[in-house]
Formats: C-alpha cells, structure tokens, sequence
C-alpha cells in the first residue's frame, strides 16, 4: 500500500495544492513513477480499488496504457493471460463509467494485441476473442464496442513499441476479416481499412440505412458524419473497386447529403452542425470530381451546393471546397482527362464544352473568396499564432484565385478583381483611407500575376496609377511593393513603363524603410524589377551607393539595421542582375566602403553576415572578372576569422572555392585560407559539447569541406589539415542540430565517395591512410545513430553514409559493422534482425542501391527505438561518444 497512497498523495498536491513548486515536484515524481517496474502493480491495484476517485483512475489508466504500449517487455514471459484479464476485467468495471478511463483501457487492450500473437488470443486473434466476449456478456458491449473502434487505429500508432514484423503481422490479422455489424463509430474505424466491400452490400446494409437516417437528427450525430464520410471515401478507393463498382451506393448517399443543403443558410443550426454539414459536401466533391468535371445537369447541382459551402462566413467551413475547386480545375485543364475521345479535334471541342459550363461558377467563385483575405479590424492586437494562421488563410485563398485564373484566363480573373478595387474605392467617404478593402483587392491582383498576359493594357496601366495615391500604411505598402515586383515583366513589355518606373521606385524606396516584412518585399520587387527591367540597373545601383555613403560615418555607433539595409540592396541587385561585368565593376568601385565596413564591424554578426551575403552573390554572379578584387576580400575574411569566429565567412569561403577552386592563379592564397579557417575551426570543437554549442560554425565549416574535396581536392587532401577535419567531423557525427548533422555526414560521404569526383591514386592512399584507422569507430558511430544517437529524421543522410562507406571498403566495412553488432545485447536485436542489417551492408558491397539499404536500416532503427529502456539499453552498449581516435598510417 505504500506505493498506492504516495501516487494518491502526489496527485492530490497536483490537482490541489496552492504552491506552483510542489504541484511542479508532484508532477515530476508522478512521471518518473510512470517509468518504474512497480508502475504496473500500482496503477492496476488502484484502478480495481472501488475507491479511488476520477484523477486517480485517469492517472493510472493512462499509466496502465503507457506502460502496455512502451514497455511490454518488461514483463516476464507468460504474464500476458493475466494482464487481458485485468484489463478485461477493468473494460467491463467501466463500461458506464468516466470515457477518459475506459478509452485508456480501451487502448491498453487494443496494444496488447499488437503485441502479442494471434495464437495467443485463440483461434481467429483479438477479433474472434472480441466478438465471444460480447456474446457472452451483452451487458458489457458499450465497453467492448469502444475498443473495436480503437483496435485498427492502433495499427498505425508508432508509440507501441513492437517490432516490424509483429506490426505487419497484427495489420494482416485485422484486415482479413470483415463479419462485423456494429455500431455507427466502430463501423467507420473499419471502413477505414477499405478492403473491398461490396457496395451493393453497403447499400443495402441497416448501419448505412442508420446513419443516412441520423443525418436528419438535431444536433448531428458525429458518429454518423463519420461513417458517411467513410463510406464517401470508400467509394472512391481502388481497393474497393472504384467508383463504378461503387455506383449502387453512391445513389443511396448523394442525394441523402444533398438534401441537406438548406441547413447551410440556417442562421439557427448549430456551426458544427454546418461544419459536418460542409465536411460531407467537401467529401462529395473531392471524392467525386471526375463525374463532376463531365458538367452534367446532376453535376452541377453538386457545384452550387458546394459554392453555398464556399460562401460560408465561416473561414473553417468555407475552406473545406477549396481542394474541390483545385481538383476540379486540373481535370478541366489537364491532357489526360480528354484522352478516350481520340482526335484533337475532339478533345478541344469537348474541353471548351466544359470550361464554358463552368466559367459561371469560378467567376462567382473570385468574388465569394476575395474578401476572406482582408485584415481584420483588430489585426495590431493579434497574437503570433492568429497572425501566422491569417496569413495561411491568405495564402489558401491565394491558391484558390489561381485555379479560378486557370479556367477563366489571368485578364478576365484581373477585370473582376479590378471592379473590386474601384467598389472599394467608391465607399462614402474612403478614397483608399479605409486601407484594409484596398489591400485585400491587391493582393488577390498580386495571387494571379503569373497568369495575366504581359500585354494587357486595359487594367494594369490603371492600377498601377492607383498605387501612387495609396496611403502610406504599413501592410498596405508591402503588399503594394509585392504587386510591383510580381509584374516586373509587365513592366518591362508596358510601352509606358519609362514614365512609370521613376513612381514605382519611390514606392518601393518607402517600402525599403518601413517595418521589416515591407523592406523585404520591396527588396523582392527590386529584385524582379533588376532581372526583368535591366535598363535601370545602374540608376538604382547609384541610389544604393547614395544611401550607404551616408551611412559611413561614425560606423561603430550606429545601429546593425542602419547598415543592413542599404548592405541587403546590393546583395539584392548583385544576386539577381544577370550582368557578370558590370556587377564586378560595381563591387569593384564600392569595394573600399566595404573594405571599411569589415574593419569596423567584425564583431557585428548582423552586419557581417549582410556583408559577405552581399559579396557572395557579387562573387557567384561576377565569377572570374571579380578576381582583382578576390585576393583582399579572402585576407579579410581570413584575419576577422581567427578573432571573431563568424559563420558567415565561411558560407563566404564557400563561394570563393567553388568559383576560383581551379584557377592555378589563385593556388597560394586559396591553400592558405583553407588552412587558417580549417585549423582554427578544429581548435574551436574539439568535444561533441562544443561542436553544440557552435553548430553555425559546424554547419559551414563542413559545407566549405565539401566544397574543397569538389573544387579543389589538390589543396585540401594533401594539407596538413585534412586529417585533423576529418577528427573534428567524427568528433560531431551525433551532433543534433539539424543543418550542421546534416554538413557532417554529407562530407563524410562525400570522402568516403571520394572517387566519383577524384581519379587519382595520391588522394585516394592518402585518404584510406586517415579512413581505414577510423572505421571501426566511425562504423560504430553510425550505426548508433541509426540507434537511436540521432533522431529518425535523419535516417537517410545516415543510411547513405554507411551505403559510401561499405561500397569503398566492401567487405572490410561489413567486418567493422559486425563487430559494432554484436555489441548489441540480444534481448534488444536478435540474431535474426542482426543477420538481416549485415545482409543489407553486404548486398551493398556488391553494387545493391540505397533504398534496398534503406529498408534494413528502417527495420533496425524501428527495433532499437521500440521504446526507451531498448534505446538506451542500445546506446549504452555501442558508446558513440566515446571516440577513439588514432593517428594516420604513415
């Protein structure tokens, strides 16, 4: 009893007690309690204890079901008949009682199966054992009908902790059986398996007739929306015959959803109600849409019903069609839908056919959309998490107007947004001082610019005259500044576009010094406006220069953002001006502000990393008619490096190497930067603590590696550098942030590929001369983290690192992976899943590519994370911190 009242007593200070710290130490010690051996006694004596209250019994049927899912191994063989009866015996206890708990004992059971074998359960599994326990004890089957409804979704729940086969195995077990006329949300958990019902035998059958029937019931019956929607989607499956199989059913479900569409204008229905109601007429249509596209007069019912959707004040309903109306416009427009009438002749005529039924429907379409991306009243006020999630509403919309542009063609779309603009404009007392209309307009303009013709010249003259007059307000001039940049190429085709251009600048120069958002965009603008209207190229370079000089003085002192500003406007027209020569000219003549800015400012990560942005896109646009200029910047890059260890003069590095990697010229002092960065950047991470603590630094280092071995292998190999690199990447294999894991392991294959870029023998023996030493330990190391050392995200890069190294030291690899095997304890792997990985490797060896590795790979990652004492279990024994280094062979 002392373990029972301590959970009691701690769950009690959870949920009660007044002190913040001791509910925070109660929780603690109720998790950790969670994950010891005596969890399973205690959890299970208080959940058959008559009184224990509602917390307890949640806490100890979520630990009961944490522990069966997680943990199963930890019992002793033979414990599993105990433990069903337990269970069993709780399902029937709570079968009226509180959901929460029987839904946890639900899933502990529906766990337990995966785990075990069928022949466990008896003859036919947990289903035939399900459906006995019902017929014995009808007065339990709420109880038991919960778990039907939960057991196929168990199949695919990932924190059960069995292994692959078992997984694949229970799968088979549930889905070779369908005898099962239950209730409404069990019968559509199992339509969700779809493996082919009949659907004459699904239309006629009492639990479809049941919940048609509950479609008319107030409020909705969920159960029932669900298992419609199961069967909708049923319909449509492969598996289940397709839609012509399907036929008989469909003409029982249609026209039932159909008769509800008035309740999609009855302000007094319930709104989830209206949005089960809208969720079926989505189904029907995403499910439906090839019978639809044929624009049929049946069909075209299912269309208005579906604009009435799309017309729903609700966003969250609305936005249900809005697939719908994508998928309708690719089977409208695309090939492939035309393809059984034969001849062209045909084909077109039938593809107008259609597009003109439908034209009605998505002009309708642009005008109920529009104005579900216009800033609400209260848009200063919205948290970070409303705004982003009003800005994918924007961007969802955004999709929609460019399907309606698809059928209608980009001018017509443009013409109907436009007479939105002007009925905006046209409100009492606005004159586009009520801002938030206006914008709305222009960005559903900005939506479709890739679909308006770059001569039309009915429109756009004139909305580009109204962006002068626009106020200056903040979202209004980003979006403003975006539009501008969507239709450079207008811009450049307009005959006007000499006496607009001048206008359009000074927009987008007060864009440049707005808020953050509107900088950029004008940035963007500038950027299209660079590639696609070169003309004024040199005139906006000259306000940049204008801008900067100003800027120059008293640089220690001034705020990072004064500088980046006008730094990210070169880096702007550098990247994307395609004129190789006068680029370099401009960095050229502007080098010495730069030279001056890098000696002020090193300190400054902002500034620097604006600046060698601005040079690295100077350097890949200008290549080798910057080369007067290259030799200072790599000196400066060199020097500031070794005080200040700035990321961004490596990623700068980057560039120089692969443009000037090969020039004979440029040898001495590109082999001397190599060897300064690399050998600084060795002493900075010399443990896995402090390759985390710099992972910017890890990150680009090990890119500028790669770069070297590609573009000049002739400097970095030979170097006295490249065994100790070498170390400093093994040393940061299990590092976890993301990008740099990801540098890493990429130049370690690329070393380990060493021959795919490189042919001659010098690199290669010196090469085996640093990898052969390490094997083992790198092997080891890899496969760890196919452990478990790194998340499963990262499964691939990994899985290809050993694929490159196993095929550069065939069967030597394999010995090493063995070894790292057989350090695994056989209650975590057994012999059979080891045999199974070490075939993969050696198949490997043999030319075999990296998806047949991949699935080895997958099946041991899944077996070593099954759950947490397995994991750690594993990485205890394979150690893959623990590094052991050697020195080269001479």
């Amino acid at each position: 009893m002392e373990h029972e009242n301590a959970v009691k007593e701690a769950l009690n200070a959870l949920y009660h007690h007044p002190d913040d710290t001791v509910r925070a130490q109660a929780d603690r010690w109720l998790q950790n309690f969670q994950g010891t051996l005596d969890a399973w006694q205690v959890a299970d004596n208080l959940l058959h204890d008559s009184s224990s209250n509602l917390e307890t019994l949640i806490f100890c049927s979520q630990t009961l079901r944490s522990k069966v899912q997680r943990d199963f191994e930890e019992l002793p063989p033979g414990a599993f008949q105990k433990l069903r009866e337990s269970l069993t015996t709780l399902l029937k206890k709570f079968h009226k009682g509180p959901p929460k708990v029987r839904t946890q004992i639900s899933i502990a059971v529906a766990a337990l199966a995966v785990h075990v074998p069928a022949a466990d359960w008896g003859d036919g599994g947990i289903v035939s054992w399900l459906r006995d326990e019902m017929n014995m004890h009808p007065e339990y089957v709420p109880g038991f009908l919960e778990l039907l409804t939960v057991l196929p979704e168990e199949t695919f729940n990932y924190k059960i902790a069995a292994r692959p086969d078992r997984r694949r195995q229970f799968e088979n077990e549930l889905t070779s059986k369908w005898k099962l006329h239950l209730v409404l949300e069990a019968f559509a958990s199992w339509l969700r398996l779809r493996h082919g019902i009949p659907g004459a035998v699904l239309a006629c059958h009492p639990l479809v007739h049941a919940a048609l029937s509950s479609l008319n019931c107030d409020p909705l019956s969920d159960a029932s929306v669900n298992v419609i929607s199961e069967l909708i989607h049923h319909t449509a499956s492969p598996s289940s015959g397709g839609i012509s199989a399907q036929t008989p059913l469909i003409q029982v479900i249609v026209p039932q959803i159909l008769s509800l569409k008035a309740h999609l204008r009855d302000s007094s229905k319930d709104e989830e109600d209206v949005k089960a109601i809208g969720r079926l007429f989505a189904d029907v249509g995403d499910s439906y849409v090839e019978l639809i596209a044929t624009g049929s007069d049946e069909s075209m019912v299912i269309v208005h019903a579906l604009l009435e959707v799309t017309a729903h004040p609700e966003f969250d309903i609305a936005s249900m069609t809005f697939n719908f109306w994508h998928s309708l416009q690719l089977t409208l427009t695309k090939r492939d839908s035309y393809i059984s009438l034969g001849s062209e002749a045909s084909i077109e005529a039938e593809r107008n056919r259609r597009q003109h039924v439908f034209r009605p429907a998505y002009e309708n379409l642009v005008s109920l959309v529009g104005f579900r991306v216009q800033y609400p009243e209260d848009y200063q006020d919205l948290s970070y998490e409303d705004l982003k999630e009003f800005k994918q509403t924007r961007y969802a919309v955004a999709d929609v107007l460019t399907d309606a542009a698809s059928i209608l063609g980009g001018d017509t779309t443009l013409k109907i947004l436009y007479m939105k603009l002007l009925e905006a404009n046209a409100q009492p007392g606005n004159g586009f001082q009520e801002w938030r209309p206006a914008e709305a307009i222009l960005f559903c303009i900005w939506a479709i610019s890739n679909y308006v013709s770059v001569v039309e010249a009915e429109v756009m003259p004139q909305v580009m005259a109204l962006l002068q007059n626009l106020p200056q307000q903040a979202q209004l001039l980003q979006t403003a500044c975006l539009l501008v940049g969507a239709y450079s190429k207008w811009l450049n085709a307009a005959p006007a576009s000499v006496s607009i251009l001048p206008s359009i600048i000074r927009i987008l120069m007060s864009g440049m010094g707005a808020s953050e958002d509107c900088a950029a965009a004008a940035a963007l603008a500038f950027r299209h406006i660079c590639d696609d209207c070169r003309k004024i190229f040199a005139g906006i370079s000259k306000i940049y220069l204008q801008s900067i000089e100003a800027a120059k003085e008293d640089l220690d002192k001034k705020h990072a953002r004064e500088l980046t500003v006008h730094i990210d406007r070169f880096a702007f027209l550098f990247r994307y001006v395609n004129h190789p020569e006068a680029v370099a000219a401009e960095i050229n003549k502007h080098w010495a502000i730069f030279r001056v800015i890098f000696d002020a400012r090193p300190w400054d990560m902002r500034t620097m990393e604006a600046l060698c942005r601005a040079c690295k896109y100077a350097v890949r646009t200008s290549g080798r008619y910057i080369i007067n200029t290259i030799g200072e910047m790599l000196a400066k890059i060199q020097f500031h490096y070794q005080h200040h260890h700035q990321p961004c003069f490596l990623y700068l590095s980057s560039e120089v190497i692969k443009i000037f990697g090969s020039d004979p010229s440029c040898a001495d002092y590109l082999k001397n930067l190599i060897e300064t960065l690399f050998a600084h950047t060795t002493c900075l991470m010399t443990s896995i603590k402090e390759v985390t603590a710099r992972p910017d630094i890890a990150d680009d280092c090990f890119l500028l590696a790669s770069r070297c071995l590609r573009y000049c292998p002739h400097l970095f190999i030979p170097s006295p550098i490249f065994s100790p690199i070498v170390d400093c990447a093994i040393i940061g294999m299990t590092v976890q942030h993301r990008e740099a894991c990801h540098s890493i392991l990429t130049f370690l294959s690329d070393i380990f590929d060493l021959e795919k870029s490189v042919n001659e023998e010098q690199f290669k023996r010196i090469r085996d001369n640093v990898i052969i030493p390490r094997g083992a330990t790198i092997t080891r190391i890899l496969i760890s983290s196919l452990a478990g050392a790194l998340p499963s995200s990262r499964l691939d890069t990994v899985t290809y690192a050993l694929l490159a190294l196993t095929r550069t030291y065939g069967l030597q690899a394999v010995g090493w992976a063995k070894a790292t095997v057989s350090l695994i304890p056989r209650t975590a792997v057994t012999e059979t899943e080891s045999a199974k990985f070490l075939q993969g490797l050696s198949d490997a060896t043999y030319g075999a590519d990296v998806n047949s590795l991949i699935g080895h790979a997958e099946e041991l990652s899944d077996v070593c994370r099954r759950n947490r004492t397995v994991q750690e279990l594993v990485q205890a024994a394979l150690k893959p911190l623990e590094l052991n280094l050697v020195a080269p062979v001479s």
